[in-house]
């Protein structure tokens, strides 16, 4: 039996790169949602139930960096790099400056956007139908110069409180996230599931 460390586990999703990441989000989405692969390659899965063609957009939640990278300090800014250095917990998002960019919207392509960010401790889930996408006030139809039909919005602490308000849907702990996604649960052995301390970051 495999010994998985949660926190690990959770780190391990910071650390991947966008497309791995995407995937990651999709499979969870996927799972929750009962749905299905894709129709076609302008969609990310397929609600069989509904019919609905479901888009996938999820960020991390980390700290904005407080300096430019310069001359002087470009050594210091590699080695503080780390994401687990930035990673926010949900109940402070309130005290941190963060920009999470839902970016590459086409609402023509997909019926529901299931969206959503990972903080420190556990992962937030919203989802909006096409037409809430194009009507949010701080949505962009102008993310690329000449790309009709795409656009992207911000989570941030100016944003963030609306979401929250208007298509939250579920909060989901960094074990609940490994269960859902484990493909056989009896190989799999959870260790450091809790946190000693909220500085630690754990779940």
């Amino acid at each position: 039996m495999k010994e998985i460390d949660i926190r690990e586990f959770r780190d391990g999703i910071f650390s991947l790169r966008t497309r791995r990441f995407g995937k990651v989000a999709e499979i969870l989405i996927k799972k929750l949602v009962k749905a299905v692969g894709p129709q076609n390659q302008f969609h990310d899965l397929y609600d069989p139930r509904s019919s609905n063609r479901i888009e996938v957009k999820f960020c991390t939640v980390q700290k904005k960096n407080e300096s430019s990278i310069t001359d002087d300090n470009v050594i210091d800014a590699i080695l503080e790099a780390n994401s687990a250095n930035r990673q926010v917990l949900s109940t402070e998002w309130q005290e941190h400056d963060f920009d999470c960019n839902i970016q590459q919207v086409k609402p023509d392509e997909f019926d529901v956007l299931y969206y959503g960010v990972f903080f420190a401790d556990r992962i937030a889930i919203f989802s909006m139908e096409k037409h809430e996408v194009e009507s949010l006030h701080h949505y962009s139809d102008k993310q690329h110069k000449g790309n009709v039909g795409e656009g992207q919005f911000h989570l941030n602490r100016g944003t963030f409180a609306y979401h929250l308000k208007h298509h939250f849907r579920k909060w989901l702990t960094y074990e609940e996230l490994l269960h859902i996604i484990m493909p056989d649960s009896e190989k799999y052995r959870l260790v450091n599931s809790t946190c000693s301390s909220r500085r630690e970051k754990c779940v």
